[in-house]
């Protein structure tokens, strides 16, 4: 057991769904500090005396159990005095095995004890006076006993449906609290319902399938004011009861089901908002079905309705919201119907139509339209006006003067018919405005001319009032609009609407508000923004002082976050006031006032900077089964052989490798899912640095096994065995949410709907817990406290080792936005669509980038046709070639080798000179002597011998199986230190296997030997050197002259002769 000491301040845990059939956690024990429990759906088959300890417990959840009583081997419920709920449906409860010292609870108040085997109202129930919710239902109780109801005069819910009661005792009359009371299904044929006016507070009657008719009905319910609903279904009303007539505040009524062939509504029902009369003989709607102005759902399925049958009032029904008339002999729509504009639903289910008006277009509300099951039904097409890009007629909308003037209210000649226009002459049109045109030029001129003169007279009459006004300059910010920002992302809707001090901490580049007991205890590390509202004597208006605090040791991300978010708050608050920085140590008494008791400085920082800091994780190895075609699921498995089962595909995370691993009997869409997958993990978690292996049954690698943890002897010789049964079904995960209060934590469970969870669930202010048996993630939400991670990861170890789980169990920590895949397989819907070649490995993945646009783009090969129609060069002679070496040797004067080992280069050993391995990187360090350059002629003649400078040339070679980490590494360390030390003299040049230069080359003088792998690959010493095979290669030059290992084939062994008899060396391949 994790011994975090967060249990004693659980205040609620929900353990529903979990099987505690035979092991029930010993650690809710320790939680003493609990309020309420739930234990739904856990197959409990005893009372666990655990709950014994939980002496503040005040609401018990023991729903959907196989509990044959509620008796535990002590007095449990004598130990649980704060109890107040009980709820224990849906069990195997015995009237015998209810213990008596359940109503000597004095707290008790809801007591449900519904689908389980009582055949008795169990004893002494009389005795809890503070019951208010009773729950009896779905049980086998034939009789009430008198004395039940004396006490329980408080009981305002009570549920005696689906039993088998004949009567019910005189006593309920003392009920005069009642608000519900739900009587259905029980057998009260000749029951009288005498006290029912003795319940005045009743709101709720249920009476469905009791044999009610019209004699064994109460004559009125007038004496109930409050009853808003009444249920009578599956009875035999032959109409509607009198005494519904007088229920002024009904609101809904069931009468389906019945024997009803017609009705009529009473005035009374004016705020009736739902009406029920499927199932019965009708054959029409009353015509007074429009008194009900306030309806909204009305059911009339399942009766003997036509197009006659359905009344044109009922377009009055302006609230009507859903209409369901399915089962009927309805053959049109009425046009009345289609007049209700703010119907959603509409079912017309298995009619007679044949088609639609077109009106039905117009109810722009309408969600669902059900016509299943009318054979001879014509959709109307949409009419044209009502199409898009119809004209101006599809906005309804009149842009004619008259109809505007009209709108205005202006009154409007009576339009008469006009005459018929004259044809127009064109060439009298373009003289007409000729003329106009100079004549409003003259006219024009002229008014300029007066203006000129009128403007002179005037400023000798006053020539101070014409002076003109100074122009005033505008301040920037009124120039510039401002953009309008949402902040509401780092601040909340009551920032700085009430008077005092409050502190944001900066964390992660984002402003957190601190508790108030927290505001004056700085981190010297930390950075924090503090804001003064205050009112001023004599005015309520609120007004704020905003200041930025910067720690002595703070890092500059938080310093710039700090100013920024200091300003973002000014603007959300639409303050004038101005940010003013405060440094440690260098506070301003305006600053330092604000804290009565003084600013305390703590060593360290509180908060985690934005910038990413590189670690090296050490990843679990985890194993997962693939199974599912829509959506992939992911189960994980313990790491050995043993978990291989050939109807699936496997999915090994050994961290620099990813093993997919294919049985033969899987499916093909759950390989390519599996491969896709890994190429997920690969690319987003590990970020390329990964290795994906894919490989069938029956061709895996020794690697493989040993990363299975397989035994040493060889397992490829044993079959993996059909172990996961045929119906085996996924583990459903849970999500727990974590809420934090004043010195309480609370694990509730989310409700999932139809056990799918889905991203929207999670909220970035919050912590959650997903259980998933072998897997335990902590899901932390950007927004989300500090102190609540913190309890979410101790309250995660706790889970994880009070339910019993496999060995391999773990738990997971998870930032919102850095979800791993395994984790989004959870969440339906959650996917990373991103387009993955499959022909690429990882190796080219490392090699040349994850930009497919850019692959491209450097692939792009220019072809120079020429030289495929030049004749092919002669080889090089072996004398030509000799001394072309020798003359690159000549002004060498030494070269020192270099090899990556780890993370830094070391100095190649002098015997390893030549060979090479295809997974490394080498460094070659060469000093050349070459002539000065030529001088002036004065200086010819003074010096006798030309002087000689040195030269350096770094090669860097890298192998075909090496990644690119080698060539970042020499260039920020040994590069660097090359540089310093031969300034401008030096050369670097680097070269990949098998293209090598020239000069290069004849430095080895043909010695250059490449072999596969590394130079220090774990050598198995219990087993003899397995053979290797090297190819000699010499490209028509002895400069060239290299031996490369190959694969161990037999088709790799040939023998090639040389096209030139110059040439002293044969193309073979030796062993």
């Amino acid at each position: 057991m994790a011994a975090t000491g967060v249990l004693p301040f659980v205040r609620g845990i929900d353990f529903s769904g979990n099987d505690f059939q035979d092991f029930f956690p010993k650690a809710v024990e320790d939680m003493t500090a609990l309020r309420w429990l739930r234990l739904k759906d856990t197959t409990l088959e005893e009372m666990p005396a655990e709950i014994a300890k939980l002496i503040k417990l005040e609401h018990l959840t023991l729903a959907r159990n196989k509990l044959p009583g509620l008796e535990a081997r002590a007095a449990l419920f004598k130990k649980l005095p704060s109890l107040r709920t009980l709820n224990a449906r849906h069990n195997n409860i015995q009237t015998n095995h209810v213990p008596k010292d359940l109503f000597e609870l004095e707290e008790l108040s809801i007591l449900d004890l519904s689908y389980n085997e009582l055949t008795r109202v169990p004893e002494d129930l009389d005795n809890v006076k503070t019951l208010i919710v009773l729950n009896l239902g779905h049980n086998k109780i034939e009789t009430i006993p008198t004395q039940v109801f004396l006490n329980l005069t408080g009981l305002m819910h009570l549920d005696l449906s689906d039993n088998k009661l004949e009567s019910l005792p005189p006593q309920l009359r003392r009920l005069i609290n009642l608000q519900t009371l739900n009587l259905s299904n029980n057998p009260l044929l000749h029951f009288q319902f005498r006290q029912l006016p003795s319940l005045v507070n009743l709101q709720t009657l249920s009476l469905r399938r009791t044999h009610r008719n019209q004699s064994n009905l109460p004559a009125s319910l007038e004496m109930l004011p409050s009853l808003a609903e009444i249920d009578l279904a599956e009875n035999d009303l032959t109409r509607v009861p009198d005494c519904a007539y007088n229920v002024v505040e009904l609101r809904r009524i069931n009468l389906s089901k019945n024997l009803l062939t017609d009705f009529d509504i009473p005035d009374g029902w004016q705020m009736l908002l739902t009406l029920n009369v499927s199932g019965n003989k009708l054959k029409a709607l009353p015509q007074s079905i429009s008194k009900c102005t306030a309806l909204k759902r009305l059911y009339v399925n399942d009766n003997q309705l036509d197009f006659s049958g359905i009344p044109p009032s009922i377009g009055r029904l302006d609230s009507l919201e859903v209409f369901m008339a399915a089962d009927n002999q309805i053959e049109m729509v009425p046009e009345g119907l289609l007049r209700c504009g703010k119907l959603k639903k509409l079912v017309l289910r298995n009619n007679l139509l044949v088609t639609l008006p077109d009106a039905v277009h117009l109810l722009h509300d309408l969600e669902e339209l059900d016509l299943a099951g009318n054979a001879d039904l014509i959709i109307p097409p949409k009419p044209a006006d009502l199409q898009k890009g119809a004209g101006l007629a599809f906005y309804n909308i009149d842009f004619s003067l008259g109809h505007q003037m009209r709108m205005a209210g202006t009154m409007t000649h009576q339009d008469s018919p006009s005459p018929v226009p004259a044809p127009r002459d064109p060439v009298a049109r373009k003289i007409r405005l000729r003329r106009m045109k100079d004549a409003g030029d003259e006219e024009s001129a002229g008014q300029v001319v007066k203006g000129m003169k009128d403007l002179a007279k005037a400023r000798r009459a006053s020539p101070d009032e014409l002076e003109p006004a100074p122009l005033k300059s505008k301040k920037a910010a009124e120039v510039v609009q401002k953009v309008q920002l949402d902040y509401s992302e780092f601040f909340d809707e009551d920032t700085g609407q009430k008077e005092g001090l409050s502190c944001w901490e900066i964390e992660n580049f984002v402003p957190n508000q601190i508790d108030n007991a927290l505001i004056g205890k700085f981190y010297e590390a930390d950075c924090y923004i503090i804001l003064r509202t205050y009112t001023e004597s004599g005015s309520d208006a609120l007004n704020w002082q905003i200041f930025f605090w910067i720690g002595a040791k703070a890092t500059l991300d938080k310093r710039a976050c700090a100013a920024i978010h200091a300003v973002n708050l000014r603007n959300f608050l639409g303050a004038e006031c101005r940010t003013s920085r405060q440094e440690q140590n260098e506070e301003e008494e305006e600053f330092t006032s604000l804290f009565p008791h003084g600013l305390v400085y703590i060593e360290g920082g509180r908060t985690a900077s934005g910038f990413y800091t590189v670690e090296d994780t050490n990843l679990a190895t985890r194993l997962y089964r693939l199974h599912g075609t829509k959506s992939l699921h992911l189960e994980t498995v313990a790491v050995s052989p043993h978990s291989l089962d050939p109807r699936f595909v496997f999915f090994l995370d050994a961290g620099k490798k990813l093993y997919v691993w294919i049985g033969k009997k899987s499916k093909n869409i759950t390989r390519s899912k599996a491969r896709l997958l890994a190429e997920k993990v690969n690319k987003i978690e590990r970020k390329g640095s990964s290795e994906i292996v894919v490989f069938n049954q029956r061709t895996e690698t020794q690697e493989f096994w040993r990363a299975l943890n397989a035994p040493k002897s060889p397992w490829m010789a044993e079959e993996p065995k059909m172990h996961v049964p045929e119906d085996f079904t996924p583990i459903v995960p849970r999500l727990y949410a974590i809420h934090l209060g004043k010195g309480y934590l609370e694990l509730p469970q989310v409700e999932v709907k139809n056990g799918i969870l889905r991203p929207e669930m999670l909220q970035s202010r919050m912590v959650y817990i997903l259980d998933c048996w072998a897997d335990v993630f902590v899901w932390f939400g950007k927004k989300s406290a500090r102190l609540v991670r913190a309890a979410a990861l101790k309250l995660s170890q706790e889970l994880c080792d009070m339910l019993p789980r496999p060995d391999f169990a773990l738990v997971t920590r998870v930032l919102e936005g850095t979800e791993s895949q395994v984790f989004k397989s959870k969440f339906e819907g959650w996917d990373d669509v991103m387009a993955v070649d499959f022909t690429r490995t990882a190796e080219s993945v490392i090699r040349r980038g994850v930009d497919l646009k850019q692959i491209l783009e450097k692939d792009q090969i220019k072809t120079d046709l020429t030289a495929l129609f030049m004749p092919r060069q002669s080889p090089m002679p072996a004398d030509e070639a000799k001394a072309v070496i020798e003359e690159f040797n000549e002004d060498l004067e030494r070269m020192e080798a270099f090899v990556l080992e780890g993370k830094k280069f070391v100095r190649l050993p002098e015997r390893e000179q030549g060979h090479f391995y295809a997974g490394e990187c080498y460094v070659f360090l060469c000093t050349y002597w070459v002539a000065a350059q030529e001088g002036s002629e004065e200086e010819e003649e003074n010096e006798k011998e030309p002087e000689e400078t040195q030269v350096h040339t770094v090669y860097f070679w890298q192998g075909r199986d090496a990644g690119n980490m080698g060539w970042l590494t020499f260039t920020f360390s040994l590069q660097k230190k090359f540089e310093q030390a031969f300034k401008n003299t030096l050369e670097v040049v680097r070269m990949h296997q098998q293209q090598e230069n020239l000069k290069f080359l004849s430095h080895f003088k043909s010695k250059f030997i490449i072999h596969r792998g590394k130079r220090r690959e774990p050598v198995d010493r219990t087993r003899l050197a397995p053979p290797r095979l090297y190819q000699l290669r010499v490209n028509d030059s002895l400069i060239c002259a290299r031996c490369i290992e190959v694969s161990l084939w037999k088709s790799c062994i040939a023998s090639y002769p040389t096209p030139s008899p110059s040439i002293q060396m044969e193309r073979s391949s030796c062993l």
